[in-house]
């Protein structure tokens, strides 16, 4: 995982929400590579008594999820108050090139000397194929984490600490594939006081919190 550009975390305590959530958006970003078109596989058609040479299916893929559900309206209020105390419960939506595909919600806030980021990100591909290799590669990429179970078709979590300047930040991302659809969870944790950071076990918990919430809106908005 990268490490976040902890100057900007410093910069924060004068001018906390702007600088880090910018840091955020480039973290939970960088590693959402364009998903790759998934190979039609030949068929055969029938014919009077006799079969034609295979050919290319020019039928469409079957797509379970069309479209990303809006990503601020991913999770329950009470749940933004506890991991990001002193947020914004509306949450800020993050300009996406193609809005029907990717789409993105940031909450972040400084109450006191603790800041905490949290972003949720929704990914549309073109069929169940190419969300799984897109998910096995982002997992083997970010090595070091394990499987979360009972979340969507699949998913992954893992945990990284960063220190610069003695201040320390801890960061975990959630990586969950449900059908042909992606989400990715980050939450990251600072104290500007201590310089320490949140357990790995308060940050992981508030991820994967957090991508249980996403994963079932998702369902939800395909069953409305």
């Amino acid at each position: 995982m990268r490490d976040l550009p902890l100057p900007l975390a410093l910069t924060a305590r004068l001018s906390p929400v702007a600088v880090l959530a910018a840091a955020g958006w480039a973290l939970s970003s960088g590693p959402l590579a364009a998903p790759q078109a998934a190979e039609h596989t030949p068929t055969e058609t029938a014919t009077t008594g006799t079969q034609s040479a295979s050919a290319p299916s020019t039928e469409a893929v079957s797509k379970t999820y069309t479209k990303a559900p809006a990503p601020c309206d991913s999770l329950a209020q009470k749940t933004i108050k506890s991991l990001v105390p002193g947020a914004k419960t509306a949450g800020k939506e993050i300009p996406s090139t193609d809005s029907e595909l990717r789409r993105t919600c940031s909450w972040n806030a400084l109450e006191g000397y603790e800041y905490r980021w949290l972003d949720v990100s929704y990914e549309i591909l073109e069929s169940d194929e190419a969300a799984q290799k897109s998910y096995k590669a982002r997992t083997e990429e970010k090595s070091g984490g394990g499987a979360v179970p009972g979340l969507g078709d699949s998913a992954y979590s893992v945990v990284n600490l960063t220190t610069e300047d003695k201040q320390e930040t801890r960061e975990g991302l959630v990586l969950a594939r449900a059908s042909n659809a992606l989400v990715i969870v980050t939450y990251n944790g600072s104290d500007f006081e201590t310089k320490k950071a949140p357990s790995t076990d308060e940050i992981n918990k508030g991820a994967i919190k957090a991508a249980k919430e996403a994963v079932a809106a998702l369902e939800d908005g395909r069953k409305g």
